[in-house]
């Protein structure tokens, strides 16, 4: 084994990862709909540049119903029609949490999340958003 080779942290940590896919299957136990939930997954996963997880994630909402359509947008969700009010407002939290800027302005993305979803979704998608940029950061760091 070289230096380089990537590291089977279930080998060294296995009770850590444990809780984390404890802690997934409590999230997807959430009221959060599973199409939004991938949209998420996905969009995070672009971001953190996570092949394995991009991947995964564009079967997983294929096979939920999601559009092929819509998954080649996801990108680009600010310039097209294709997401609803709701899902965009989820889509600019997601990015705001997973790319941290201290000129971004928390408020007043929270106020377009409370427009379309409870505190209890909220927190379901704050979740979701901070588990997927969990296991991007542990995938990605193998690369």
């Amino acid at each position: 084994m070289t230096t380089a080779n990537p590291i089977n942290y279930q080998d060294f940590i296995p009770s850590v990862l444990q809780r984390f896919v404890a802690a997934s299957g409590e999230i997807g136990k959430s009221d959060l709909d599973p199409k939004l939930h991938h949209l998420l997954d996905l969009r995070a996963s672009q971001i953190n540049q996570c092949a394995y997880c991009v991947k995964m994630h564009n079967k997983e909402a294929l096979d939920d119903g999601e559009s092929q359509e819509r998954l080649q947008r996801l990108t680009v969700w600010r310039h097209v029609e294709d997401f609803t009010p709701a899902e965009k407002a989820a889509l600019a939290w997601t990015e705001a949490l997973t790319n941290l800027d201290p000129k971004t302005d928390y408020s007043v993305l929270r106020a377009d999340l409370r427009s379309h979803f409870s505190d209890g979704e909220i927190s379901a998608i704050t979740s979701s958003v901070a588990m997927i940029n969990l296991w991007n950061r542990i995938q990605v760091s193998n690369h």
